[in-house]
């Protein structure tokens, strides 16, 4: 024969009507306050206050609140580009990033780097005013070559040429 339930969980017979007590009243202050909300939620409808939020109310409240705002500024300054340096100049740079204050520009070549350097205080100027970004240092970088090495296990030298001679 199986033992009583109350034994097999170990409850005291004794304050087992009051957890049960307690339940039911939780449960039903539960319902009453959803009865309360609902009929004051009916009652509200239309009052200033209520109406929902515009679209670009929303998006700004997610960007500013999800820490999208310096990815925003950066893209923003992409599709700008050409009105903070220009259409020539902007045709041969392009922005790389921007982190901590600090903008990356690159040039297609070393000349538009050169020329690109001596317009940092007006990048600085126009941009700071144009879009609100803080820029405390602008670093123009010229092309890129590709490198010959393959990966840092690559042997010192020239490699197959320097066998001979």
């Amino acid at each position: 024969m199986r033992a009583p339930v109350v034994e097999t969980l170990h409850l005291d017979q004794r304050l087992l009507p009051a957890r049960i007590f307690e339940e039911y009243t939780r449960q039903a202050a539960k319902q009453k306050d959803m009865k309360e909300r609902s009929l004051q939620s009916w009652f509200e409808f239309g009052k200033p206050g209520r109406d929902p939020n515009r679209l670009g109310g929303v998006i700004t409240s997610l960007a500013t609140g999800g820490g999208w705002m310096p990815h925003m500024k950066v893209a923003s300054l992409r599709n700008r580009w050409d009105t903070v340096v220009g259409p020539g100049i902007a045709a041969h740079s392009r922005v790389v990033s921007y982190k901590d204050g600090v903008l990356v520009v690159q040039a297609q070549t070393t000349v538009w780097a050169t020329q690109l350097t001596y317009l940092v205080p007006q990048l600085k100027e126009a941009i700071s005013k144009r879009l609100q970004m803080p820029v405390t240092e602008v670093r123009v970088t010229g092309p890129h070559n590709y490198s010959f090495r393959r990966g840092r296990f690559d042997p010192p030298g020239r490699g197959v040429r320097d066998t001979y001679g």
